[in-house]
C-alpha cells in the first residue's frame, strides 16, 4: 500500500505540475506591466538582456540584470515564490554540477582560496575557479529566468505570431502550436487512464499483471494518438489549411512600447560602455 500510495502522489505529482507548467494563461492575462507591452517589443527587449548576459564577465552586471528581471517579476504581479521555483530547478542546478570542477582549477599558485589533502590527493579551490563557477552559474541563472518570464506573461498564441513575424521556420512554430494544444489532452487521457485502472483492479496487483497493463495502455494511447492526429490533420484541411495557418495581426505598438524598448536600449549601452 505504500508502494501504491507513492505511485499514485508520484503520478499525480507530475501531472499537477506539467499543467501548472503549461497552462500558466492567467498570469499571461493579469493585469501587470509585461502583460501590457505589445510581444513585439517584449521579445526584442529581452532578446537584448540576454544577448548582453551572454557576452557580460562581470558578476556585479550580472547580478544587476538577474535583480531586474525580478524587479520584472514583481511588477507584474507574479508571485515571487512561484517564479523561484521554476527558474532555480533544472537547468541552474544542472549547470552548478557542470561547473563544479572549475572550482578545482589552479591558476597559479598565488591564486590559491582553499586547499586540503583528501586520501593523497590535493584538492585546490582556487579564486579563478570560484569566480569562473559564480559567473556561469548566475549567467545561466539570468537568461533562464528572462525566458521563463517572457513565456509566462506571453499569451502564447501571441508568442507563435510574434516568431513567424520574424522569420522563424514556419514547420518549428506549428510543432510548437500544436504540441502546446495537444500536450494537455494527453495528460488527462493519462490521469483518466490511471484512475480507471485503479478503480478496476484496486490497490494490490502483481508485477506481471502491472506490465501487461501498462504495455497495453502505452499501445492503445499510440493508436489513438496516431487516430487523432489523422482526424485533426483532416478537419485542418476542410477549412482552408495550406500549409500554413494564418491568424489576423492585430498586434499594435503604443508609446510606452517604445518607451520601455528606449529605456533598455539605454541600459544595453550604459551597461556595454562601462565593461568596455
Amino acid at each position: 500500500m505504500r508502494n501504491n500510495n507513492f505511485i499514485q502522489r508520484s503520478i499525480l505529482g507530475i501531472l499537477v505540475f506539467l499543467k501548472e507548467l503549461i497552462f500558466s494563461e492567467e498570469l499571461a492575462l493579469r493585469a501587470g506591466f509585461l502583460q501590457s507591452l505589445d510581444p513585439r517589443i517584449k521579445l526584442v527587449s529581452f532578446l537584448l538582456f540576454i544577448v548582453q548576459v551572454l557576452f557580460t564577465h562581470s558578476i556585479i552586471v550580472l547580478l544587476f540584470f538577474y535583480a531586474l528581471c525580478l524587479l520584472l517579476v514583481l511588477i507584474s504581479k507574479i508571485n515571487l515564490g512561484f517564479f523561484l521555483k521554476r527558474t532555480w530547478i533544472f537547468i541552474p542546478l544542472f549547470s552548478l554540477f557542470i561547473a563544479i570542477p572549475a572550482l578545482f582549477s589552479n591558476f597559479g599558485l598565488q591564486d590559491v582560496l582553499v586547499s586540503w589533502n583528501i586520501l593523497g590527493l590535493k584538492l585546490i579551490i582556487s579564486r579563478f575557479g570560484l569566480a569562473t563557477v559564480l559567473i556561469f552559474v548566475t549567467r545561466v541563472l539570468t537568461c533562464v529566468s528572462f525566458v521563463v518570464l517572457l513565456s509566462i506573461t506571453t499569451k502564447h498564441f501571441e508568442l507563435l505570431k510574434v516568431l513567424r513575424i520574424f522569420k522563424i521556420p514556419q514547420i518549428f512554430v506549428m510543432t510548437l502550436g500544436m504540441c502546446y494544444r495537444y500536450i494537455y489532452l494527453f495528460v488527462e487521457i493519462i490521469e483518466q487512464r490511471y484512475l480507471a485502472i485503479k478503480s478496476r483492479v484496486g490497490r494490490i496487483i502483481n508485477y506481471k499483471c502491472g506490465q501487461n497493463i501498462v504495455a497495453w495502455n502505452v499501445t492503445s494511447l499510440w493508436n489513438r494518438s496516431i487516430q487523432l492526429n489523422e482526424e485533426v490533420y483532416k478537419a485542418m484541411l476542410s477549412r482552408g489549411f495550406r500549409g500554413e495557418a494564418v491568424a489576423w495581426n492585430d498586434l499594435k505598438i503604443r508609446g510606452r512600447d517604445w518607451l520601455w524598448l528606449f529605456t533598455v536600449l539605454i541600459i544595453i549601452i550604459i551597461v556595454a560602455a562601462r565593461q568596455w
